[in-house]
């Protein structure tokens, strides 16, 4: 394998892990251990981390202090040297997030009808149409839009998608006016051949530097799904610290490929992420303290007794 080609250009990491990591926990995080694990994260030298969603706190709790943890996020020093994206469901939660002074938004739909159904409500279809009503309002204000297909690859409901329906999708978003789209394997189903045979169908209709993968790693795939992803020369992946994560609407979603078992895969490869791995495991150490939970990931297991 030669990676050379992309040794010129920075992997660059999209850091869910206050997000989509935590919001399935059934541990209520405070506020205050929220904002710890933001704030050391912020000392990695990421560039992108996933701040919080404005979502109903019925239906995710652990997201209910979005407007007060943006706020306080708002204040640090490092505020304006980092994105910080928040996932918004709709026009309400949007308008939250811009009061609380949120820059950058992400917005979701899935291949699934079914998965859509569960989740909110409505069909593909339907959601694209919520989102128009947003995303117009979005540019109008000068905010950046993000993208997420959940279900890309396998759906709890409705089985194996196609990757017609991927691309089909992923062209939908772009055309909303998202600069990137990530494209979410919810329930860790795929697996290397599969990834080859979306991501190929998918750059003959989008161009793949708009293009981030999201890989779940509930059956262990995740890391060699990135290196297949890697190969296609896409070169934005999420990724959650110490691999914590999962969706509340797929039922055995766990957690998301770790942020330190991919910078230990780019960083063998010569390939430039300016990120530090060592900082990440702190940061995994801290926050899996906070939910009692251990680590997934291989490459923190093998550092922990030294952390």
């Amino acid at each position: 394998m030669n990676f050379d080609h992309l040794k010129k250009r920075e992997i660059k990491i999209v850091e869910v892990g206050p997000r989509d990591g935590l919001q399935n926990e059934k541990v209520t995080l405070s506020l205050e251990d929220k904002l710890g694990y933001i704030d050391l994260l912020a000392k990695t030298g990421l560039k992108t981390i996933e701040a919080t969603s404005f979502v109903r706190a019925d239906r995710i709790p652990q997201m209910a202090d979005a407007p007060a943890l943006f706020f306080e996020l708002s204040q640090r020093s490092y505020f304006d040297k980092i994105s910080f994206p928040c996932l918004v469901p709709n026009l309400v939660g949007y308008e939250q997030a811009i009061a609380s002074g949120v820059k950058e938004i992400s917005l979701f739909s899935a291949t699934s009808d079914a998965f859509t159904a569960k989740n909110i409500n409505c069909s593909v279809d339907e959601s694209f149409k919520r989102m128009e009503e947003v995303a117009s309002k979005a540019k109008k204000d000068g905010i950046k839009m993000r993208g997420y297909i959940s279900t890309a690859f396998g759906c709890p409901y409705a089985g194996e998608m196609s990757a017609e329906k991927l691309a089909e999708v992923a062209e939908r978003f772009l055309k909303l006016g998202v600069y990137e789209v990530s494209i979410g394997d919810t329930i860790g189903v795929a697996v290397p051949s599969q990834v080859h045979k979306y991501i190929s169908v998918l750059k003959d209709r989008v161009n793949l530097s708009k293009v981030a993968m999201h890989f779940h790693d509930t059956r262990g795939m995740a890391v060699a799904n990135c290196l297949v992803s890697l190969q296609h020369g896409v070169t934005v992946f999420d990724a959650s610290s110490g691999g914590l994560g999962g969706c509340p609407y797929a039922k055995g979603a766990t957690g998301n490929v770790a942020t330190e078992d991919l910078l230990y895969l780019f960083h063998s490869l010569g390939l430039k992420t300016g990120v530090d791995i060592e900082a990440i495991a702190k940061a995994s150490q801290f926050i899996l303290s906070k939910v009692g939970k251990s680590s997934p990931s291989k490459y923190y297991q093998s550092i922990e007794k030294n952390l």
